[in-house]
């Protein structure tokens, strides 16, 4: 890998403060740009503490001038911001117009998602508004690159309620074969800081930390726990979406929340439904990584 400098837009969130680390630790020679509205405060005191190859740079998104100055003479960009149309939309527009006037070669976008490309309109808002960017970013002058890695393999265990330890159910949309795609947000930094080393990068890097379905859970958790774990059918992907659609429109919380309940039931929508699976996972184009699994990750959490 060649050394560069990569700026990091939202490097002070939980998986981009994991970019950083992933990009210190893959080429010894990079310098990491933290983009911050401000120039100290614990979360960037932290990640510049981490190596003196590490610097802040401030700007506010609606402040041009000032982006280009952050950003000049970075070799890319990289969006971990986290948010809805203020921040995916609007703010990632801003940091991609100053990326292209201060000249700067390449772009990756905050994806890090299932594949939104071919989800029905209407059925996943977040998605949605990844797509929308994703054309504006098609018609810059910038080579872009993106990274698809499925869910979140965390998501398992916290508050996607897909499995009900203590009811030992996993539950399924539509079917229980449908293939579901999981990556850590560790292994999905891994690939994020290579992806920003390398030049030749295609326009979208598809991974998976792990392929699993709803019965292959099931039967995971029934190996690691010794009690039988069943799969327990919850609806159609069809119904979930009418649901999430209710939800929507009954919530009391502003379009501004990045992760209300409904959108939870839209992401699974994506996945129940196969639009959103990976048909094009490249795990080994970085070469040999110890991917976690399902399976590591279940047990973890059944260890804790």
């Amino acid at each position: 890998m060649t050394s560069s400098t990569v700026l990091v837009a939202g490097a002070t969130g939980d998986l981009g403060s994991r970019v950083v680390r992933a990009l210190l630790d893959a080429d010894p020679g990079v310098r990491v740009r933290v983009l911050t509205r401000a120039a100290t405060g614990p979360a960037a005191d932290r990640l510049t503490a981490l190596s003196d190859r590490v610097s802040v740079v401030t700007a506010d998104y609606d402040d041009h001038d000032g982006l280009v100055t952050a950003l000049a003479g970075s070799d890319v960009v990289v969006s971990v911001l986290s948010g809805t149309r203020s921040v995916i939309v609007d703010a990632q527009t801003a940091l991609l117009r100053a990326t292209v006037a201060a000249g700067v070669p390449r772009f990756v976008p905050s994806d890090y998602s299932a594949d939104y490309r071919a989800i029905t309109p209407g059925t996943n808002r977040n998605f949605e508004l990844r797509r929308e960017f994703a054309a504006t970013l098609d018609a810059a002058p910038v080579r872009a690159t993106s990274v698809l890695n499925g869910a979140f393999t965390d998501m398992l265990t916290g508050q996607a309620p897909m499995i009900l330890f203590d009811r030992r159910r996993v539950l399924y949309w539509s079917s229980p074969d449908q293939v579901l795609d999981f990556t850590t947000k560790d292994d999905t930094a891994w690939v994020t800081a290579r992806v920003a080393l390398d030049p030749d990068a295609p326009r979208v890097v598809e991974i998976a930390g792990d392929r699993v379905t709803a019965r292959s859970v099931a039967d995971t958790l029934s190996r690691l726990t010794g009690t039988r774990f069943h799969t327990q059918w919850a609806g159609t992907a069809g119904t979930l979406s009418a649901m999430a659609r209710i939800g929507r429109r009954l919530s009391s919380a502003d379009d501004t929340e990045p992760f209300p309940a409904w959108q939870g039931m839209q992401y699974f929508v994506s996945m129940f439904s196969g639009e959103a699976e990976l048909h094009h996972v490249a795990n080994d184009r970085y070469g040999p990584h110890d991917w976690t699994t399902v399976d590591d990750v279940l047990a973890a959490h059944l260890r804790a």
